[in-house]
């Protein structure tokens, strides 16, 4: 006769599903402030994830959490970022150090298993009760305004946990989104990506080595980012109609044939060796229809994620993390101002991929790739521009009048290059187009 196995009941203030950068900002900061916080995650760290290049609006987030020195470690410093062109001669690089505000001259690029792996032994170790190797397999919100997740570990145990609040932070697994089915793709942008690391990239010299570099081709975009010890990752961000040319090759073959098409990679990367196993993500870019409910929230991927052509992954999720934990305080210390803390926390989680997303959206236009290409300072614009490359989009830097104006000087040539303008459109909604997603066939 087969075992019932014995489901373990425990309570806590706050469970925290996922143990990426979201969920290892807001349980340590919730912890820090008398919380009993349960972080679960599905995984054992370390392990493989992309989205290893960082920003400089990063760094203050790694100075509050306590883990800049851990971080500073294992990080290739990241001063700038290059792109790459097949419509323009020279390539164009953007310095972090001349963008609006001066104090934030370089990021870092990380393997994201040791970066992942620094912020979770800091959660645990700043009071989280942290499970690895635990997956969250069901919640139900309670009417006294509770929520009951059941887990599963990885030796077969059965917990309950009992919460006032739950954050959910389990990235593309978009754990709540799913079961409330409010996820929808992204209609206004639509791509995959393949990925893999290398050893014996070619990079460039001195304090540009730790550069991101993005290389447009006429299918998408490729991500370069060098790593500490040699290692380099390689990832093609492409449309599904071209994905669904991949047929019977591998994902490697299909990687190797995309990086020929593009000779300024294929250069860089003619002595390289591949070190891991390409992987593909497909449906890459989706939003949820809600963030939060009245004991609830979604952080970073787990609420949207967009085109990642800016890097701004990392500092979504870290940032949604940080103003997560001030809502959460909020709602568990002084419920009679909930409702605004709720609000305030919807519009800056809005706030982040509306403006990085007006420029991924229009970033295939040769009239802005043009303007990335010839950056002018007219009205500080580049500053302004750079600043918001920079990830400085929810301080108090002044850039939003230069971006106002930004958008003014792009519409306006639009209206002058009209015919060019209504080919980059009729473009790009070939590219966004709905086709059958074969990303994660073979994968």
């Amino acid at each position: 006769m087969e075992q019932q196995v014995r489901t373990e009941q425990r309570e806590c203030d706050v469970l925290v599903i996922g143990g990426g950068p979201a969920g290892t900002t807001v349980a340590p900061l919730l912890a820090e402030k008398g919380y009993r916080v349960v972080l679960l995650e599905k995984a054992h760290h370390p392990r493989f994830h992309i989205g290893e290049s960082l920003l400089p609006a990063n760094l203050p987030l790694f100075e509050r959490l306590g883990v800049a020195d851990e971080v500073r470690a294992i990080g290739m410093e990241k001063w700038g970022a290059e792109f790459v062109s097949p419509q323009h001669e020279m390539s164009q690089v953007f310095h972090f150090a001349e963008a609006w505000q001066k104090d934030m001259p370089y990021a870092y690029q990380v393997r994201r298993a040791e970066f992942d792996t620094i912020l979770i032994r800091n959660a645990a170790a700043k009071g989280v009760e942290v499970h690895e190797g635990c997956k969250a397999r069901a919640v139900d919100f309670q009417p006294d305004n509770t929520a009951v997740v059941r887990a599963e570990h990885d030796d077969g145990r059965q917990t309950e946990y009992k919460a006032r609040f739950v954050v959910d932070a389990s990235g593309r697994d978009t754990f709540l989104a799913n079961r409330f089915q409010i996820k929808h793709r992204n209609p206004k942008h639509n791509s995959s990506a393949v990925y893999g690391h290398f050893a014996g990239a070619r990079r460039h010299d001195g304090q540009a080595e730790g550069n991101i570099t993005i290389f447009w081709f006429e299918h998408g975009w490729f991500w370069f980012i060098p790593m500490m010890n040699d290692v380099t990752s390689i990832g093609m961000v492409t449309w599904p109609y071209f994905m669904k040319t991949k047929g019977e090759r591998s994902l490697q073959q299909f990687l190797m044939d995309g990086i020929a098409r593009c000779p300024g990679l294929a250069e860089r990367l003619k002595s390289a060796t591949l070190v891991n196993e390409i992987e593909a993500t497909g449906n890459f870019s989706y939003v949820s229809e809600r963030n939060h409910g009245a004991n609830y929230l979604l952080l970073g991927d787990a609420y949207a994620f967009i085109d990642p052509v800016f890097s701004s992954g990392v500092l979504l999720a870290m940032n949604s993390g940080v103003i997560g934990a001030e809502a959460i305080d909020t709602c568990l210390r002084d419920p009679a101002r909930a409702p605004a803390a709720l609000k305030r926390f919807d519009q800056l989680m809005q706030h982040g991929p509306k403006e990085f997303s007006w420029f991924i959206y229009r970033v295939t236009n040769p009239i802005m790739r043009d303007f990335f290409m010839y950056p002018k300072n007219i009205f500080r614009v580049k500053e302004a521009l750079l600043s918001v490359l920079a990830g400085d989009i929810f301080g108090q830097t002044p850039i939003w009048r230069s971006i106002k104006m930004f958008k003014l000087l792009y519409y306006i040539a639009n209206i002058v290059q009209p015919r060019r303008a209504y080919m980059g459109w009729k473009r790009r909604r070939f590219n966004i187009r709905r086709v059958d997603d074969p990303a994660m066939n073979g994968a």
